[in-house]
């Protein structure tokens, strides 16, 4: 089962290194709906007894995460007839070398955490922590929405690796609340990118420094 797990957490954490990399908006949100659909398969590995429930929740986040959030996102794109990042407050590499230091820092931090043994053999908490770094440093160092969106996103996919150390103690409901949170979330940003489209005819969330009252 470790195998299974910490083979998924790895593709996962790999996928944090290619968003960080890339300039491209489809291959940013291509990589954040794989991871989401990779950690959505999680709970069916970590904890396969819970039977239909644990299945609902796997469903539920594969399809939030791996097919309607990156359609919504495709779409905004498509209407802002944009698909490059092309001047990000950090550069492509300079993000690509934190997000590979980020998680070295996260696997030598996990050794020192007071885990349960069940939990220290498997790459959960340095998964949760590198994505966690990894959706910051898109949040604060790209200029486009989208790029912005897809940060916020990978850091709560994060936050989610996080829920898994207690899948086996926390009800099933307190996964459905996040996935909630997120949804709710989702439409607040959709909300947001949609009135600056409208209001700059641009995706840059520098032009809003030009607001006044």
């Amino acid at each position: 089962m470790n195998q299974t797990l910490n083979l998924l957490i790895g593709l996962a954490m790999g996928l944090n290194l290619l968003a960080l990399g890339s300039s491209r908006l489809p291959s940013i949100i291509r990589t954040m709906a794989a991871q989401g659909v990779i950690l959505g398969l999680l709970p069916l590995v970590i904890e396969p007894a819970f039977g239909w429930r644990v299945g609902l929740v796997a469903l539920a986040t594969v399809v939030m995460k791996g097919l309607a959030i990156p359609t919504l996102l495709r779409r905004a794109m498509r209407t802002a007839n944009i698909d490059r990042e092309v001047e990000p407050f950090i550069g492509f590499v300079p993000s690509l070398l934190l997000g590979a230091f980020g998680t070295i820092a996260a696997v030598a931090a996990a050794r020192s955490l007071p885990l349960l043994p069940a939990h220290a053999s498997t790459l959960v908490v340095p998964g949760a922590l590198a994505s966690i770094l990894t959706g910051f440093i898109l949040l604060v160092g790209r200029v486009k929405a989208i790029s912005q969106v897809c940060g916020f996103l990978i850091m709560e996919n994060g936050i989610y690796l996080f829920g898994m150390l207690l899948i086996t103690s926390t009800p099933l409901l307190v996964e459905s609340g996040i996935l909630l949170d997120l949804v709710g979330a989702v439409f607040v940003i959709g909300i947001i990118v949609d009135r600056i489209q409208r209001a700059f005819d641009s995706l840059d969330t520098r032009k809003l420094t030009v607001l006044r009252e």
